[in-house]
């Protein structure tokens, strides 16, 4: 099945970039009349006729729409900060996106060793990977952050040392992986805290290279963090990442 994306839609016609429309209808020779399917990013997919076969700006007039499609029962945000190799960072966008992810934001953490982040490429590496998994929906790259700000951001702040523990009736999870060991808070399976706690609205923070601070731990469960592992193995960032965005999907999915 081949996707395209509108980075516009105008009453009942979809209109797409250079880009795509040159991958349409140079590389794929695509022409007026043809059928073709295109996405709006937002969810929603659209099957088309290709009524302008323009290598610069082609348009497609909408024949039928399907909301939601290619979606999951949840909403996941992975906070995460970039590698120090950017390639690495830009595979885990790609394998979370294919996954299912609806935010990435990358973080600036006290110990990372990439203070400056770029979201162009990634932006880029999502609408790919989101078209080759057959969904609607790209994921938002949100602008880097300090860990401290995100967390700062987090609604529902409550004092003191303990984490807000969700039940049946909250309907958000906030999740921290980090590497050291904590004897007032000890860490659970990513695996347990999914299927003990519940939620759908599910946010899980990775840390860099040299892991999180003490002191973002705490503001983390604060915040109503809770602190989990992601097994026995030492993963690097990246794969720390994919294997939380992977826990998660296999919990509401399978």
């Amino acid at each position: 099945m081949e996707l395209f994306y509108a980075h516009s839609v105008e009453g009942n016609i979809c209109l797409l970039d250079a880009d795509e429309s040159a991958h349409c209808v140079k590389v794929l020779r695509h022409r007026a009349g043809d059928p073709v399917d295109i996405i709006d990013g937002l969810g929603t997919l659209y099957h088309c006729r290709l009524v302008l076969d323009s290598s610069k700006g082609a348009e497609a007039e909408i024949l039928e729409a399907e909301d939601n499609w290619g979606s999951h029962p949840y909403r996941l945000t992975i906070g995460c900060c970039p590698t120090k190799n950017n390639d690495r960072f830009e595979w885990f966008v790609e394998k979370a996106t294919e996954l299912g992810v609806d935010r990435i934001v990358p973080l600036i953490g006290d110990h990372s060793e990439r203070k400056v982040y770029k979201t162009d490429r990634a932006a880029r590496i999502a609408l790919s990977a989101t078209k080759q998994s057959l969904k609607a929906r790209i994921p938002e790259i949100a602008e880097p952050v300090t860990v401290k700000d995100f967390l700062a951001q987090t609604p529902d702040q409550v004092g003191g040392d303990a984490p807000v523990m969700p039940g049946p009736d909250r309907a958000s999870l906030r999740l921290i992986a980090y590497c050291f060991e904590d004897e007032t808070h000890p860490r659970r399976s990513i695996v347990e805290a999914l299927t003990e706690f519940g939620g759908r609205d599910v946010t899980v923070l990775i840390g860099p290279e040299g892991d999180f601070s003490k002191e973002e731990a705490d503001k983390a469960l604060a915040a109503g963090y809770i602190p989990v592992h992601l097994g026995l193995s030492r993963l690097r960032t990246e794969t720390a990442a994919v294997t939380a965005v992977e826990a998660v999907y296999l919990n509401f999915i399978c």
